[in-house]
């Protein structure tokens, strides 16, 4: 009787032992899948786009700045005092539109990048999903050019896993 109470312990034990290490767990180098998609290297181009049309903008106003101070400095001796503080205000003014347009177009930029990339970004993911679904993955690290020390977690199932957090919380004295 023994013997065999040993023996179906024994087969519990390798069985339940065989479906713990029979999770699989997998990596991605996700920055190498994303800058491989068309879609990639359109929404790049597009950026580059955006990103020189508002460089001309800013040229532009620093051109008419130049310009401005160009004629100021030639002919300060000859204003009168009004004149020089219209000069000195309309150069103050247009240095001040430099500046808030050089903000605006860095927010402006960074805005374009969201809306092109998380479409992007999201396609991937949604990807990685369906091949780590579809090869019962319990969980998916994002790797970079497999350096295990950039990792995070891409993907995981958590039907798989097993929710610690009422003992944790136990363990803290949280109820």
């Amino acid at each position: 009787m023994k013997k065999i109470l040993k023996l179906t312990l024994t087969v519990a034990l390798v069985m339940c032992a065989s479906s713990v290490f029979a999770q699989k767990f997998g990596r991605v180098d996700l920055a190498a899948i994303v800058t491989s998609m068309p879609e990639f290297t359109a929404g790049q181009q597009n950026l580059e786009t955006y990103g020189r049309d508002l460089q001309d903008q800013l040229e532009q106003i620093q051109v008419e700045f130049n310009t401005l101070l160009g004629d100021y400095e030639k002919n300060v001796a000859t204003y009168s005092e009004a004149v020089r503080q219209l000069k000195e205000r309309e150069l103050t003014e247009l240095q001040q539109r430099y500046q808030d347009f050089q903000q605006l177009a860095q927010q402006d930029m960074q805005r374009k990048e969201t809306e092109i990339m998380n479409p992007i970004y999201e396609k991937a993911n949604e990807a990685v999903k369906k091949v780590a679904a579809a090869g019962g993955y319990v969980a998916i690290f994002s790797t970079a050019q497999n350096q295990p020390a950039s990792a995070g977690l891409a993907y995981f199932d958590p039907e798989a896993l097993i929710d610690i957090t009422a003992e944790v919380k136990k363990e803290l004295g949280i109820e």
